[in-house]
């Protein structure tokens, strides 16, 4: 269970629940892998963001939308339509979505509401290719919940510098996933405890619903 902590002004962060990242036509697996890995690994993943991954993320958000928390959402996408503005990184993965194409979709069920800030990006890091700590420091957040894809990948990248800026993080082990459990599973273990708290959604739910409301002064 989580111990009683209070979170001064906390805000959700979905990374890349896209077409891109949970599409079967797209996902993005190691090429070095042999066919039969890669249809192991795609079938494990994809049943994990259809039946875990998504249940969660959207309890997770209808609770931070019901405190009237921020939810924010990250995605891949180019600033225009060859890509060059892309990453050298994106660039040599031949990694392209184009704006307002079906790649940059969000998944149906927990795409962003009315008003959420949608963040782009074009390199694995969101603090180091987005302007997202200058819009989390005038929201004046504080503390950072974290779901989406891959764990091991662009989520692991963002609770690290997240936490290198001087944000409590919280990393929500089921409503995140890797290609397989043994990279999910792997980061985990190095998270905890270093870069953030590791907990489930229904203890970050729990936690949020019993906290004190004093300790929420967004209002």
């Amino acid at each position: 269970m989580m111990s009683k902590n209070t979170y001064e002004k906390p805000a959700l962060l979905c990374i890349d629940l896209q077409n891109l990242s949970i599409s079967k036509e797209h996902c993005q697996f190691e090429k070095s892998l042999n066919i039969d890995t890669q249809k192991q690994h795609l079938t494990y993943y994809l049943n994990r963001v259809e039946n875990v991954i998504k249940k969660n993320v959207m309890q997770l958000q209808a609770t931070f939308r019901q405190h009237q928390f921020e939810v924010i959402h990250s995605r891949i996408q180019s600033l225009t339509q060859d890509g060059r503005d892309r990453s050298g990184e994106h660039k040599r993965l031949n990694l392209h979505v184009p704006p307002s194409s079906s790649l940059a979709e969000f998944l149906a069920g927990v795409e962003p509401v009315k008003d959420e800030i949608i963040i782009n990006k074009t390199a694995s890091g969101i603090f180091t290719s987005t302007n997202l700590h200058y819009v989390l420091t005038n929201l004046g957040i504080t503390h950072l919940f974290v779901v989406g894809v891959y764990t091991n990948e662009c989520v692991s990248s963002a609770v690290r510098s997240a936490a290198d800026l001087g944000y409590q993080v919280t990393l929500v082990s089921d409503a995140t996933a890797a290609i397989n459990s043994e990279l999910h599973n792997a980061t985990l273990l190095t998270t905890q405890d270093r870069y953030a708290k590791v907990y489930k959604t229904v203890e970050v739910i729990q936690q949020i619903e019993q906290s004190d409301k004093k300790a929420f002064s967004h209002i």
